[in-house]
C-alpha cells in the first residue's frame, strides 16, 4: 500500500461518527462521504498493528477459529497477559475455554480465556429470566444509562442486541471480580476483552480440572464439600448475588478443592422476582447432586434458612403467568399470594 493510500485511510479514520463501528453509536453516512468501507479500514488497521499481526499461537485451529481467537484474545498478547495459546479446554454453546500460556504481566504459568460465541450464534432464548431486575453494563463493567443505547437495547436492533451481549460478559467478569475479593471459591479474573475473559487456569498442563459431576467422592470427602458450596453460597447472598445456574456441572474439581464458574446469568435477590425460586433450583441442584455422594439433606429447609437469614422474604410475589398450574410447589405459592391479597 503506498503513502498516499495510507494517508487516505488515516483521513477516513479521523471522520468521527461515519461508519458503523460495532459498539458505536449508528450514524447515517454522507452520500458524499468517504468511499472505503468500515471492513476495509478494520483490515487496514489491524495490518498496521504489528504487535498483534504477531500472534502466532501454538493451538492448531481452524482458518474461522484462528481469525476469531485473534480478534478476541489478540488484545490480552498485546498487553502481555498471554504470550500462547497452546490447547481448547472445552467448546460449549455459549463459550469455549484454552488453555493460554501467560504473559509476562502474570505472575503464574497458565491462565484460561474463556472467549463467547458470537452473538447469533449463542442459544440463549431464556436469558431474559435472568436479566430481570439488573442493568445492563457497558464494556468496562459500567451501568449503562446512556438513553441512545438503553433505546437500542430496547427495540432488539443490531446494535442493541451487541450492547446485550457485552452486558452478559460483563456481568461474569464483574462477579468474579466481587466474589474472589471476598474469598469466594471462584478464579480470579485477569482481564476482560469484548468478547472474552481471563482468568485462572484450575488444572495442570496436560489436564484441566474436571466438573465435580464426573466425580465420585468418599462420604467424608463429599460431606466437606457439600459445606464448603454451601459456604460460597452463603458467601454470595452476602454479596446480593445468586448464581442461577449452579450445579455440579458448573463447580470444578481439582486436588480435593472446588471452584466454582459460569456466572454470566448472576441475579440479584430483591430485584428480580423469580429470585427465590431460582435459588431454591441452585440449592436443590447441589443437594441432589451430593444425595448421589451419600450426603442427605433436606434441599428446601437448607434453601429456606439461607434465604431468610439474608433478610429476604421466603416468598416473594410472582406474576401468574410465571407459575405452573400443574405443579403443587407453584399452587402453593399462588393460593398463598391470593390469600394475602384479601
Amino acid at each position: 500500500m503506498d503513502t498516499s493510500r495510507n494517508i487516505k485511510y488515516y483521513n477516513d479514520l479521523d471522520d468521527e461518527g461515519t461508519f458503523d463501528w460495532p459498539g458505536k453509536s449508528r450514524e447515517r453516512r454522507p452520500k458524499s462521504g468517504p468511499t472505503h468501507t468500515p471492513i476495509a479500514i478494520q483490515q487496514f488497521v489491524q495490518s498496521q498493528d504489528d504487535t498483534k499481526h504477531s500472534f502466532d499461537f501454538s493451538y492448531h485451529a481452524s482458518r474461522h477459529e484462528q481469525g476469531w481467537l485473534l480478534n478476541s484474545l489478540g488484545g490480552f498478547y498485546e498487553h502481555k497477559w498471554i504470550s500462547d495459546v497452546v490447547r481448547l479446554v472445552k467448546g460449549g454453546k455459549e463459550a469455549s475455554v484454552y488453555l493460554c500460556k501467560a504473559g509476562v504481566k502474570v505472575g503464574t504459568e497458565y491462565l484460561a480465556a474463556k472467549v463467547y460465541r458470537p452473538r447469533k450464534l449463542r442459544n440463549l432464548k431464556n436469558d431474559q429470566l435472568y436479566r430481570i431486575g439488573r442493568a445492563d453494563l457497558d464494556e468496562f463493567g459500567n451501568k449503562i444509562d446512556e438513553e441512545g443505547m438503553l433505546k437500542a437495547m430496547r427495540l432488539r436492533s443490531a446494535y442493541g442486541e451487541e450492547l446485550r451481549h457485552q452486558s452478559w460478559i460483563a456481568y461474569e467478569y464483574v462477579t468474579l471480580e466481587l466474589l474472589h475479593a471476598a474469598g469466594a471459591d471462584v478464579p480470579q479474573p485477569y482481564g476482560m476483552e469484548q468478547n472474552a475473559i481471563l482468568m485462572d487456569y484450575i488444572g495442570d498442563p496436560e489436564m484441566a480440572a474436571p466438573t465435580l459431576n464426573s466425580i465420585d467422592l468418599d462420604q467424608d470427602e463429599a460431606k466437606l464439600l457439600f459445606d464448603c458450596v454451601l459456604c460460597n453460597i452463603d458467601l454470595m447472598l452476602t454479596k446480593d448475588r445468586i448464581h442461577a445456574d449452579l450445579s455440579a456441572f458448573n463447580i470444578l474439581y481439582w486436588e480435593g478443592i472446588i471452584t466454582l464458574i459460569d456466572f454470566p446469568q448472576v441475579v440479584r435477590p430483591a430485584t428480580n422476582p423469580l429470585a427465590w425460586r431460582i435459588f431454591e433450583r441452585d440449592v436443590r441442584r447441589i443437594c441432589e447432586y451430593f444425595a448421589t455422594q451419600g450426603v442427605h439433606s433436606n434441599p428446601t429447609k437448607i434453601a429456606a434458612d439461607l434465604w431468610t437469614a439474608h433478610g429476604h422474604k421466603l416468598m416473594t410475589e410472582v406474576h401468574p403467568r410465571d407459575l405452573d398450574p400443574e405443579n403443587p410447589n407453584d399452587r402453593r405459592i399462588w393460593q398463598k399470594q391470593a390469600k394475602e391479597a384479601r
